[in-house]
């Protein structure tokens, strides 16, 4: 594996793009430092310092996923979500909207327009989201009203404040189209899919500060042991995330003018995981709904109703809010599955270039023998899912409730880094293998 690496650098193209996308990575962790303006970056240090990292609530995802920027509302504190939220949105609407479908079914003109679409939509996202975060901060919950010592965007500096909130949401969202941008020159000119590149850095950014945490506040037995279950972990992400099921198809031979066509052997990867970490974002967003309406109640008087939600709900160690979530990430596996893979679809185009299964009809019996066994593959994938998933639920219970509810080393930080950690790879190893040159996997 060093001597791919090494192999890598020797070539002049591949060198080009990888210290390209080192750059572009280097230019995106700066951005997430720079406080926007308005906003007081001495306050929020003594902030985090107060809490210690402690609990943000609803946040606590999408603070992850910005690599520690949101809570700082840095000029990259968005990160990549308002771009990945409409990549979701816009993939749902082109099963429900015929023009969207029309589009997808044009090829690259169609897609383009697609994307541009979503760029439109990142930006709209972008401007409802840095508001939100504006007003969360200003009113305190940002940290849960830990903090009110120490005003995030303090008031009466002889600036409006009207002024100084809408420089703030202009900021912020001009930093989410600046990412974005980011992002398309890495799938253009570096290695890899841009939007996941920087997805896995903001959540490797963490690693290190949440890590030595754990050492800090529970010694080096402790630390030692996350550290082999995270190994455990990742293997076994690694070795699903590489699992498929092979359908075998056989073309047959046409003759087209004066050449033969056909007659070759191929096969339809099926992967485990077909639905890939979107289930799990889904699940995630729809359990942050109710903390989300707990904000707008009264939080030093809380009735029965609330407190109930809070505990049973809300809280991640509560056995309710584990079986609930693993629940719905089945639920929505199999919802994202079903409309994402077309057996019909697939088994038209089958039929159309003259592919079959050996052993079942084309048409409508390829189609069903899809079906079956999609759905059959799609279990243990959804399974797998929930329970990669859930894992940080019980570090929340072994390791402090409080003190490690942004833990990086389980559920959909793991699988979001060693599935874009294996993309990349392998696309680096399909470069090196056009030169002849060992890859990384074997």
């Amino acid at each position: 594996m060093l001597s791919a690496f090494l192999s890598a650098f020797r070539t002049p193209d591949l060198r080009k793009k990888l210290l390209f996308t080192v750059g572009i990575i280097a230019v995106y962790r700066l951005g997430a430092t720079l406080p926007s303006p308005g906003v007081s970056y001495g306050n929020v240090q003594k902030c985090l310092d107060t809490i210690q990292g402690g609990s943000t609530g609803v946040l606590n995802l999408l603070d992850l996923f910005s690599g520690g920027a949101l809570l700082q509302l840095s000029v990259f504190a968005l990160g990549i979500m308002p771009y990945i939220t409409a990549s979701i949105i816009l993939q749902l609407l082109t099963v429900v909207i015929p023009r969207l479908e029309q589009l997808r079914k044009e090829g690259q003109a169609g897609q383009a327009k697609i994307t541009q679409y979503t760029r439109y939509l990142t930006l709209g996202l972008g401007v409802l989201q840095a508001s939100a975060f504006v007003a969360l901060a200003r009113s305190g919950q940002l940290f849960n009203n830990q903090c009110d010592q120490f005003p995030i965007v303090p008031q009466g500096t002889g600036i409006p404040d009207w002024l100084t909130l809408t420089i703030l949401v202009m900021t912020m969202t001009a930093g989410t189209g600046v990412v974005m941008w980011l992002g398309e020159l890495i799938t253009d000119r570096g290695v890899g899919n841009g939007m996941s590149v920087l997805i896995f850095t903001s959540i490797a950014a963490r690693l290190p500060s949440e890590g030595w945490k754990i050492k800090t506040t529970k010694g080096w037995g402790m630390f030692l042991l996350v550290i082999a279950l995270v190994l455990v972990v990742i293997t076994a992400v690694t070795f699903i995330e590489q699992a498929q099921r092979r359908i075998p198809v056989q073309y047959a031979k046409r003759m087209i003018g004066r050449r033969m066509y056909g007659g070759t052997s191929t096969y339809i990867p099926l992967k485990v995981n077909q639905a890939g970490v979107i289930p799990v974002i889904f699940a995630s967003s729809l359990l942050y709904l109710p903390q989300l309406a707990l904000q707008f109640f009264d939080q030093n008087d809380p009735g029965k109703a609330q407190a109930w939600i809070q505990n049973h709900i809300v809280k991640a160690s509560a056995p309710e809010h584990i079986a609930i979530y693993f629940l719905l990430i089945i639920f929505f596996t199999y919802f994202y599955v079903s409309i994402t893979f077309n057996p019909t679809e697939v088994a038209d185009n089958m039929k159309k270039y003259g592919g079959f299964v050996p052993g079942i009809r084309p048409g409508k019996p390829t189609a069903e023998y899809l079906d079956f066994i999609l759905s059959r593959i799609t279990l243990p994938g959804a399974l797998y899912l929930g329970i990669v998933a859930i894992l940080p639920n019980f570090f929340f219970i072994w390791l402090d409730n409080q003190q490690f509810q942004n833990f990086p080393f389980g559920g959909t930080a793991v699988l979001i880094m060693v599935g874009v950690g294996l993309e990349t790879v392998k696309q680096i190893e399909s470069q090196l293998m056009q030169r002849n040159y060992e890859g990384f996997l074997r």
